[in-house]
């Protein structure tokens, strides 16, 4: 495999999942996402009365995430999950 076609792999994978949260909810949120079988580094943007936590993920973890979420007592439609491309385009 050449490196243009496993970076083109490895981009397709990759999403960035954005959850919403009320800042009274985040360190919850947080402690759980630390307990997910990879790693997660999150990007917190504070808003007006929520924050918004975003993370990269690979596809095969989607729903690992999304459990995670519904198990926290979260409703796992708070889940938003983009291609790092759109994600991208879209700032």
């Amino acid at each position: 495999m050449n490196d243009r076609a496993f970076a083109s792999d490895t981009l397709e994978n990759l999403v960035v999942a954005r959850v919403l949260v009320e800042p009274r909810h985040l360190e919850e949120l947080l402690e759980g996402l630390a307990g997910l079988d990879f790693p997660v580094n999150p990007e917190l943007q504070h808003r007006s009365g929520s924050v918004l936590v975003e993370f990269p993920a690979y596809v095969g973890h989607v729903e690992e995430i999304r459990n995670t979420i519904r198990r926290l007592g979260f409703d796992a439609q708070t889940l938003d999950v983009f291609g790092v491309l759109h994600a991208a385009a879209s700032g």
